[in-house]
This record gives C-alpha cells, sequence and structure tokens, in this order.
C-alpha cells in the first residue's frame, strides 16, 4: 500500500496549507486535516507520514494529499530517512576504516615480538 500511495501521490499529488482539525494520539497518531480553504483532506494524516507528538488541533502544515483521497498525505519528509541511512553507512565506513588502520598498526607492532 505504502508504495501504490507514494505513486498514486508521485502522479497526482497536490501541494496545500492545511490545518489540523483534530489529532488521536492513541496507539498511533493521526491527524484530521482540512485545506486551509475548508476543504476536507482524506484519509488522515498518519504518524509515520507527519502527524508527531508535537502536531495539535490548530497547526498548519504543508502536505501533498490525493485529491481522489486513494493514498495518505504526507508532509515530504520522506527523504529524511534517506539522509539518515546516508549518515550511518557513512559513519560505518569510517569506523571500519579506522579499526583496519589501527588492526595494521598493532599487527606490525608485535610481528617482531
Amino acid at each position: 500500500m505504502a508504495a501504490g500511495g507514494t505513486a498514486a501521490l508521485a502522479d497526482r499529488g497536490v501541494w496545500a496549507d492545511a490545518v489540523v482539525v483534530s489529532a488521536d494520539y492513541s496507539s498511533t497518531n493521526h491527524c484530521e486535516l482540512r485545506t486551509v480553504d475548508g476543504q476536507n483532506i482524506s484519509p488522515s494524516l498518519s504518524e509515520g507520514d507527519g502527524c508527531r507528538d508535537s502536531v495539535s488541533k490548530g497547526d498548519e502544515l504543508r502536505v501533498r494529499y490525493d485529491p481522489e483521497g486513494v493514498a495518505s498525505p504526507d508532509v515530504g519528509r520522506a527523504s529524511s530517512d534517506v539522509v539518515l541511512l546516508a549518515a550511518l553507512f557513512g559513519a560505518a565506513v569510517v569506523m571500519g576504516t579506522w579499526g583496519g588502520v589501527r588492526q595494521s598498526r598493532w599487527d606490525r607492532a608485535y610481528d617482531g615480538a
């Protein structure tokens, strides 16, 4: 469903300023949205797509939504996951290189012993 929703937003998604009409923080967060001109945005915004604990009723968000109501809206922050993964990968490369250099130095220091 997530891939289909992403494709639907890519094909016919519309960016709009929206107001949070209500927020449900039970098991997972869901925010009901309405455009600033009063049009309901359906379905609701999920926690993974931008309805964080810091969002409350009356807040304004810039969202991309499907006017046909098939795909869930999002706030366009999915790229932050890519940035996080790239940073973690970069850190792993740096730590691996550092460990390899230290091991090499240690091996040379104790080869003659």
